[in-house]
């Protein structure tokens, strides 16, 4: 695959035996001889440097889903242009850590732009002067080349993301991870502890199907200590455009985000609606917010915004 760096650590599959470096599965590794040595065991140096490179970052929030398919890309996308147009004198980044369907460089309109390597580390493209992202579509040849890499790989990847990119001074970075609970979530959370991780935002839709998912990606933060900073629920309902009636698309058959969340003592941030202008949007890389400020899928992404800069500062306060 042309343009994508290729020297994302691998790491043997039996650094955690006895057997490291030594197990049939480790011939042929580059990092088999210092498997066997044990040096391998030690702490991963990589997280200081990380540390280091994003001290200049005040909050760092997790976007997760347990499904696919419920907008957390389109809703990463909606947090950091409203964090972007709430205080023009904040930095908002967006890192997008869907190493196998980087999908932001299209939903933010900046599909084709080019990454530039300096001394200072790779420099995110811009899509507003106070909006940044990083994502590996900008290295691909084509919008279409698959990425076709196993854990190690993708984990090297996020962590190149992590300590080489120059994000500046930053007020938030909001990391857009892949559906499920797998490799890039454990790379995430293990480097962006130390570096100050503010929480997970989760992101689902009102129907059980959905909701049976995000249970399980709430048990994945609580079992590695990654504070929950509130379930948003996307596409909750539609409302027609023309006579304003309200409908479930996705009809709540437990009753919905708000059940789940008071059974699990969990915060509800809010709710969008469906709306087909948005869908539009996110398909052409335009600004929602700018489109129809007024809608109620705008008013109610704001009040959210609210909740969340509210728990960060009084989080850090």
């Amino acid at each position: 695959m042309s343009g994508v760096p290729d020297n994302a650590p691998e790491h043997c599959p039996g650094t955690q035996s006895d057997d490291a470096g030594k197990a049939s599965a480790c011939a042929g590794c580059p990092n088999q001889n210092i498997c066997a040595s044990g040096a391998a065991s030690g702490p991963d140096p990589a997280i200081q440097i990380i540390k280091e490179r994003l001290s200049n970052v005040k909050h760092k929030i997790l976007i997760l889903s347990g499904k696919g398919g419920v907008g957390k890309s389109t809703v990463t996308s909606l947090l950091g242009h409203a964090l972007a147009s709430r205080n023009p004198e904040a930095n908002v980044g967006i890192l997008d850590a869907d190493i196998c369907g980087p999908s932001q460089p299209r939903v933010l309109g900046v599909r084709g732009e080019q990454v530039h390597n300096s001394g200072s580390g790779w420099s995110p493209v811009y899509v507003t002067d106070n909006l940044s992202l990083m994502s590996i579509g900008f290295l691909l040849g084509s919008p279409d080349d698959a990425v076709i890499w196993r854990g190690p790989k993708k984990n090297g990847m996020i962590k190149q993301f992590l300590s080489e990119v120059d994000w500046g001074d930053l007020d938030y970075l909001l990391i857009d991870t892949p559906p499920g609970t797998s490799d890039e979530h454990l790379s995430a959370v293990q480097y962006l502890t130390s570096a100050g991780l503010d929480g997970a935002l989760v992101v689902t839709t009102p129907q059980e199907v959905a909701l049976l998912d995000v249970r399980k990606e709430l048990q994945f933060c609580t079992k590695l200590g990654v504070p929950v900073l509130g379930v948003l629920e996307n596409m909750s309902l539609f409302v027609c455009p023309n006579c304003k009636t309200r409908s479930e698309i996705f009809p709540a058959t437990t009753g919905g985000a708000a059940q789940m969340c008071s059974e699990l003592s969990v915060p509800l941030l809010g709710s969008l609606p469906l709306d087909p202008i948005l869908a539009r949007c996110c398909d052409d890389g335009r600004d929602f917010l700018q489109e129809l400020p007024n809608s109620p899928a705008v008013a109610a992404l704001r009040s959210i915004v609210d909740k969340i800069v509210a728990t960060c500062e009084n989080t850090s306060s």
